[in-house]
């Protein structure tokens, strides 16, 4: 048997703004809080169909290119209605470097940590 992804875990400064802001973005709920980090969740919760997302404290997150970051596609809206959704709950566009040629949008979380918009629709879990 394979393994399977079940959490993924973000340094953060503030483990609480920035779970409430993803589970905003995800319609995740609070799953547990420790002493310095946050899980969200679907409503299945830890070990369900997608994997949860721990936000950890950390003073001072890694400087420079990160080398993990999240794709997204919305899943009751199309892109550029969901492209207006994340601006307004206070994603920023971001630069990586990409053309403006691609079908995806590259966007920032209110830490800086970016995250890519896809452009298919996918069904609720």
């Amino acid at each position: 048997m394979a393994c399977r992804l079940s959490e993924i875990v973000v340094d953060s400064r503030d483990p609480e703004a920035l779970a409430a802001w993803w589970a905003e973005v995800l319609g995740y709920r609070v799953l547990s809080r420790e002493e310095d980090a946050v899980e969200i969740g679907p409503e299945a919760g830890f070990g369900g169909p997608a994997p949860t997302l721990v936000f950890d404290l950390v003073a001072d997150p890694s400087p420079g290119k990160p080398r993990l970051h999240l794709d997204l596609n919305a899943t009751d809206r199309d892109q550029d209605a969901e492209l207006e959704r994340l601006l307004a709950l206070g994603a920023t566009r971001a630069d990586v470097g990409q053309t403006g040629e691609e079908s995806w949008h590259v966007l920032a979380d209110p830490e800086g940590n970016p995250f890519c918009l896809l452009r298919r629709r996918l069904g609720v879990l």
